[in-house]
């Protein structure tokens, strides 16, 4: 994926459809290079792996890659991946705000947002490449923060099924999971295994966030799709919470 020997290439999703490029589309984008700007490309350099569901489809899981531009101090807006290699398949987009900003949205809109907290805590998020001390500092900066995430390819199989090759159908809002036991463990596992990432080690050493951590809407909009889960420490929803405290991205 990149220069930085520290990041493992990972790919997960279906191979496209289609046929080669083809002579014609070499010399079109060696032309692209030479002539062309990607200019709103620059800046989408903060990288970040994860996982996803769809909201209210428990099963709906996968890994995401994002490639995130810090817009400024209240907003990320990231581009998304099936994988960080080259040939990496496109699956979506996500916008990421501070509570500050959150708290400046409709009761509607916030219905589109799922809350970080869990993702922080849990260790389940990482950005490969990164020192650890540097992406202990990056990730205190997004507890209390949100998504709006929609995933428009399913590459990714499901309940046996393969991935889609093309990008059928309705886009899907994604969601996050907000307890243990809701991600799927296997998909968790062969994430850490091939990308040499240790989840255990990151939840024990972001355990300082807790007094940070303050309760979140949308953490229960998905508890009953996930009976069996279980609650962490730091992760309340706002409706069942006690006042919430100052965190760093109020």
């Amino acid at each position: 994926m990149a220069v930085n020997p520290m990041i493992k290439d990972r790919r997960t999703g279906a191979t496209p459809a289609g046929r080669g490029k083809g002579g014609w589309l070499a010399v079109l984008e060696q032309g692209a290079n030479l002539a062309q700007s990607a200019t709103p490309l620059k800046g989408f350099d903060v990288y970040v792996v994860g996982f996803h569901c769809a909201k209210g489809e428990p099963d709906f899981q996968m890994e995401a890659h994002h490639f995130c531009r810090v817009v400024n101090g209240d907003l990320l807006q990231c581009v998304l991946f099936d994988g960080n290699t080259k040939d990496a398949n496109l699956i979506g987009i996500e916008y990421i705000v501070s509570s500050d900003l959150f708290d400046t949205l409709p009761d509607q809109e916030k219905s589109y947002w799922h809350p970080h907290n869990f993702e922080l805590l849990s260790g389940q998020l990482a950005a490969p490449g990164l020192p650890e001390a540097a992406e202990k500092a990056f990730f205190r900066l997004l507890v209390n923060s949100y998504g709006k995430t929609w995933h428009t390819w399913h590459t990714s199989g499901h309940d046996g099924r393969p991935g889609m090759d093309l990008p059928y159908g309705d886009p899907k809002l994604m969601w996050s999971f907000n307890r243990d036991g809701e991600c799927d463990d296997a998909l968790r596992r062969d994430r850490d295994r091939a990308m040499g990432l240790d989840t255990d080690a990151k939840r024990a050493d972001r355990q300082s966030f807790l007094e940070l951590a303050r309760p979140q809407w949308g953490v229960d909009d998905m508890k009953e799709d996930f009976s069996a889960a279980r609650p962490i420490p730091g992760v309340y929803d706002v409706h069942a919470a006690r006042e919430p405290e100052p965190g760093p991205w109020r």
